[in-house]
């Protein structure tokens, strides 16, 4: 169905239903002698797979990537490469009472409107788990980026519910920090802040309890970035990342820099002041309120956007609702859902990131040709 490419030079294209055999995706334009091995999908599949803690869904994939096409002897051949990942926990069974009921928060209605039919087991095509394949794709992305130029694109849990995370740089936050707490063990919320990261799985904790589900914003974050990547006018950087991240499931809001903040500011206040530093001179920016890009192009400062993330829809209480034929009737969703997405969205915003500027990078070598 149209919609399922995104990019324009490095370009990613994806299929699949969550409850079907599994989901591929195919990725043109990397350029050939890349590195890249199954191995190499190992960690970032596993921080965005189901199953890794108490606070996320328990269906349990292995998402193990089998890479079809597009790898010669440990390295990308230029060709198109198409990476597979099978379904192997399907419970089609938990969607058999629902299948002519509208769940509240979802796509159901809207895919029966545009398309007079749907696969109505976990959503279908409109199913988070398709977002597996595109972290694979990040992989790819991040791997040409790191090459390129020394990119490195970092996400993490900054807001669960009114519990707000302390973070004075975000630019420092490592990979570290959002995955291991100061004492070793595993940061399943992936907070960067310790203290706030125990509320947050407190606060998770509750709602699984409760039956119920809560949103927050998660903050990502692009370091050595050069500056000029991005089109004028309507393929501006900041326009294909909002397009990216808001391309993702329970996306319902995306800013950068000072974002909505800026509304309260005076000129001087928001301008971030130029200055130059060491032999040859490199240009820099005093503060970062324009979030590392200018004009929809990058500035060479962090690039820095925040998602907020609505609760999960998929809530074991009863819901009124409407089925197909209009009568009103009530919906417990069945079937092994997240109290709260962020902690495995973070993932899947690094990858979405990362393939936009991977593909913006090889766009502007282009032009420099």
């Amino acid at each position: 169905m149209p919609g399922d490419t995104f990019g324009h030079t490095f370009r990613v294209t994806t299929a699949g239903e969550s409850h079907g055999p599994g989901y591929v995706v195919i990725i043109d334009g990397c350029p050939p002698g890349l590195p890249l091995a199954e191995a190499d999908f190992a960690e970032d599949l596993a921080r965005r797979r189901p199953g890794q803690s108490r606070i996320v869904t328990p269906r349990d994939e292995a998402d193990t990537p089998e890479i079809l096409s597009g790898v010669f002897e440990g390295e990308t051949t230029g060709t198109s490469i198409a990476i597979l990942i099978r379904n192997q926990d399907q419970r089609s069974r938990d969607y058999g009472d629902i299948k002519d009921k509208y769940r509240p928060g979802h796509a159901d209605y809207t895919y029966d409107a545009k398309y007079g039919r749907r696969d109505y087991r976990g959503g279908g095509r409109s199913s988070a788990r398709e977002t597996s394949v595109r972290v694979a794709a990040g992989v790819v992305a991040k791997r040409l980026i790191g090459d390129a130029f020394g990119g490195r694109v970092v996400g993490y849990v900054r807001q669960v519910g009114d519990v707000t995370a302390e973070v004075a740089d975000p630019s420092s936050i490592t990979l570290e920090m959002v995955e291991q707490l100061p004492d070793g063990e595993p940061n399943i919320v992936r907070c960067p802040d310790p203290e706030r990261a125990a509320e947050m799985v407190a606060l998770i904790d509750q709602m699984r309890e409760a039956r119920d589900s809560i949103g927050g914003v998660a903050e990502i974050v692009a370091s050595g970035v050069p500056a000029g990547l991005g089109e004028p006018v309507f393929d501006k950087l900041k326009a294909d990342l909002g397009k990216a991240l808001f391309s993702l499931p329970a996306v319902l809001g995306v800013e950068y820099g000072a974002g909505f903040e800026v509304g309260r500011l005076c000129g001087s206040q928001n301008n971030d002041l130029f200055r130059a530093e060491g032999e040859p001179p490199a240009i820099s920016t005093r503060s970062n309120r324009h979030g590392g890009m200018l004009g929809g192009i990058s500035s060479g400062m962090p690039i820095v956007l925040r998602a907020a993330i609505k609760p999960t829809s998929s809530l074991p209480q009863d819901q009124e609702t409407v089925t197909r034929d209009g009568q009103p009737t009530t919906i417990a969703t069945k079937g092994r859902h997240d109290p709260c997405l962020l902690p495995r969205f973070i993932p899947m915003a690094e990858a979405m990131v990362a393939i936009t500027l991977a593909d913006h990078w090889l766009r502007w070598q282009a032009t420099k040709a």
